[in-house]
């Protein structure tokens, strides 16, 4: 059974003795020999083909037992990444997934480089470095037993954790080769022999199920709340309930009162802009978390609320529909929308607004972390996604060389971009400091905690306006978002969002439309406001793929086919000289904008869902499609609407291309997570404010989907398996085209169209 487990590096490499290992670095591929004799270390280096490889170095050993250890650098969160990038080196190695172990990389820029699992791009930036990594060892394995038998390399192949001389049928397994094939130089260039699609063995089948499967479904998997050391104490703490409040004063009498509790430490207040901080307050440590929350309970608090105390969300949505009725900075301008409308008669004229409130992020393990502070270093065991900051919060706040924090991540029970925020780490090095030298401090976040105090999807107006000329074809686009920018975070006083935010489904539309303009309003942010789940796609795509369906409605044309003939035929977008915004950063000639791609998933989901098909009374289908992370992405989603606008969704139907399909289970998961998340974004998650204060407080004011609600069928369809094309992301695409597929469904259904989130219920 293939497993994992928690491993420094210098423990990796100690257990590597006598054995093969390699890695991946940002000059190319490294072995690194020791003999088992004398432990002495031997190095040898050769440059990768194309030159870089991104910066992760990647440790892949055999030992002489013939185990496999492969590192994962990258944390897992429940989209499999520990399974699919340690499984795509197996493959290339042709070693057996039965004897393969993976060890989870603690946090370490120098030696791992970006760690950040966020944004969809862990098998798209590493997919080629792994396959490389692996084939590698394959060659220099295959060259060990070409040279022991005394026969050309070209005679023998690897097969499945051993090395066949093809002519007389010898064998010799991996562990016996590991150590001669260490002495091997490493293939570069043209030498370095990927396997053809034909042979792959993991990659594109289901066959390995993930490596984690059997600790969670036995209960034995460790997340950030099973942590425990001995002697540890538990902190939770008492934070400001608005945004950049502070303490006026506070008296820990009653709290130290109750049994149990050992300390009560002040957390200093926010400085500046949120970014990473801490919201300050006050942390009550016990020898239990019970202990801990009545001691929480029983302080005497007074806040200021500060600049954010007034913050209502009924009041600040009409300040976004002011503001998205006016002018704002433009962010694409093609044409001349302006005139266009100017000039067209009213009766071609359409315009509707959209509104998506706040939402958090609500993963089912809140934010937990423990450190332990002892003889001039820290050490930290959380879940998060982003160890290199949980690090450099942690050392920052301590005062230690990075050097000397240690980052264990542990397994996360959801994240969303939540936990890629450190600022649990942060409140947890603060108190264990406060605590005698060597005690172990877990500091815990309640629901509600996490609820209070997130860092929050953005609450968005999206207006659109659009000339529709007498033959139904588009004349003129105009998309004007208001909403505060993630860009607050880290810039105090930041107001309106930013163009990486509007390339989010808003400038890079595929349409042909003459004249295009694309604006922001310039509104203050009011709470912490963070990256989600696909992030500003979510209000842009709800937002353009609902208007779609209106403009389709009024010209009298079916959506789909009108969708189409908006998009037109198949091409490559040339995004000019807003390629890098356009992609997500990536490069413009390795993911251009292909139509065509686009047209294939909205094909596919139409397929699924027999689109054109009479239904029963009540019921209707709506599309949505939507690009991004370098995927495309289509829904179609059926609804059944009774007489007292009660919405059941009935099915739903994603088609999703990606490229080359590395681990097609673990696909169609994270579609099938996204269509469920999606529909309870749509359908019921809502966080307001009133006097700066979150109203939520749990899952029974903050709603997620629940069981009862949930569609009986869902059926994904994975378009395009190219292995030529680069990979796209998978976990945060499947999400924004849910939303206005249900909102187009409800109005195929009732004739009443939705324009506000989330919608309970049609009036």
């Amino acid at each position: 059974m293939t497993h994992t487990a928690q491993l420094s590096r210098r423990g990796f490499l100690q257990g590597a003795l006598g054995a093969l290992t390699l890695a991946v670095t940002s000059k190319g591929l490294v072995t690194t020999a020791w003999a088992a004799e004398s432990g002495a270390q031997k190095y040898g280096a050769d440059s990768m083909p194309g030159g870089t490889v991104d910066d992760p170095l990647v440790f892949v050993s055999i030992a002489a037992d013939g185990t496999v250890t492969i590192v994962a650098h990258r944390a897992e969160m429940g989209t499999g990444v520990r399974t699919s990038l340690p499984m795509v080196v197996a493959d290339e190695m042709e070693a057996r997934w039965d004897r393969v172990k993976i060890v989870q990389a603690q946090a370490d820029e120098a030696r791992y480089g970006n760690q950040n699992v966020d944004g969809s791009r862990s098998v798209r930036h590493f997919l080629m470095p792994m396959r490389r990594v692996g084939a590698a060892a394959r060659q220099m394995l295959e060259a060990a037993a070409a040279a022991r038998w005394s026969v050309p390399v070209a005679e023998v192949k690897a097969v499945q954790h051993e090395v066949l001389h093809q002519p007389t049928g010898r064998r010799l397994a991996y562990g016996e080769l590991a150590a001669d094939a260490a002495k091997q130089p490493v293939p570069a260039g043209d030498a370095l022999k990927l396997k053809d699609r034909a042979e792959f063995r993991y990659i594109g089948k289901d066959q390995v199920r993930l490596v984690d499967l059997e600790a969670i479904g036995k209960g034995q998997a460790s997340y950030g709340m099973d942590m425990h050391l001995p002697g540890m104490v538990y902190a939770v703490v008492a934070r400001p309930p608005v945004v950049g409040g502070k303490l006026r004063r506070f008296d820990s009498a009653k709290a130290l009162a109750v049994p149990g509790v050992l300390k009560v430490v002040e957390i200093p207040p926010m400085q500046g802009a949120p970014a990473f901080q801490p919201l300050g307050g006050v942390a009550v440590v016990a020898r239990n978390t019970w202990a801990a929350r009545q001691g929480r309970d029983a302080l005497e608090i007074e806040w200021d609320d500060g600049p954010n105390g007034s913050y209502d969300s009924n009041t600040y949505r009409q300040t976004l529909e002011s503001a998205a009725r006016k002018p704002g900075k433009a962010m694409r301008n093609q044409g001349d929308a302006a005139q266009a409308w100017a000039k067209a008669p009213e009766a071609e004229r359409v315009t509707a607004e959209y509104y998506v409130p706040h939402l958090a992020h609500a993963s089912m393990e809140p934010p937990a972390a423990t450190v332990l502070i002892k003889d001039g270093r820290a050490e930290v065991w959380t879940s998060v996604q982003n160890p290199i900051a949980a690090r450099d919060a942690v050392s920052a706040r301590l005062k230690l060389e990075p050097a000397k924090v240690t980052v264990n991540v542990l397994l996360l029970g959801g994240g969303f971009g939540r936990k890629s925020k450190p600022d649990f780490v942060d409140e947890a090095a603060i108190v264990a400091r406060a605590m005698p030298e060597g005690t172990p401090v877990k500091l815990v976040w309640t629901r509600e905690d996490d609820i209070h105090h997130d860092y929050l999807h953005t609450v968005s107006v999206e207006r659109l306006e659009a000339v529709l000329d007498k033959n139904g074809q588009v004349q003129s686009w105009l998309h004007r978002s208001a909403a505060p920018t993630i860009a607050s975070l880290f810039s105090e006083g930041a107001k309106g969002q930013q163009l990486f935010e509007s390339a989010m489904s808003a400038i890079n539309m595929p349409y042909r439309i003459p004249n295009v303009r694309v604006e922001t309003a310039e509104v203050e942010a009011h709470a912490r406001i963070g990256w989600f789940r696909s992030v500003a796609n979510i209000p842009h795509a709800y937002a353009a793929q609902c208007f779609i369906a209106e403009l389709a409605h009024r010209a009298g044309k079916d959506p789909k086919d009108f969708a189409l003939d908006l998009i037109g035929p198949a091409r490559r977008i040339d995004p000019g000289t807003m390629a890098d915004t356009w992609n997500y950063s990536e490069s413009p000639e390795r993911y251009p904008y292909d139509t065509g791609r686009l047209r294939g998933v909205i094909e596919a989901a139409c397929k699924g869902a027999e689109w054109g098909r009479t239904l029963p009374q009540g019921h209707g289908l709506g599309l949505a499609f939507c690009y991004s992370f370098m995927s495309y992405t289509a829904t179609v989603v059926e609804v059944a609407v009774d007489a007292k606008g009660q919405v059941r969704v009935v099915a739903v139907d994603m088609a999703m291309d990606c490229g080359p399909q590395i681990n097609p289970e673990r696909i169609r998961a994270q579609m099938e997570g996204g269509a469920i998340m999606g529909l309870g974004l749509a359908m019921v998650s809502e966080i307001s404010f009133e006097k700066g204060r979150v109203k939520q407080s749990n899952f029974h004011d903050y709603e997620v989907l629940r069981h009862n609600a949930s569609p009986r069928v869902i059926r994904t369809h994975l378009v395009n398996d190219d292995h030529a094309l680069p990979p796209g992301g998978v976990g945060e695409p499947p999400v924004p085209p849910v939303a206005p597929a249900l909102c187009n469904a409800i109005f195929a259904a009732t004739g009443k169209r939705v324009r506000s989130l989330p919608v309970r219920k049609v009036a």
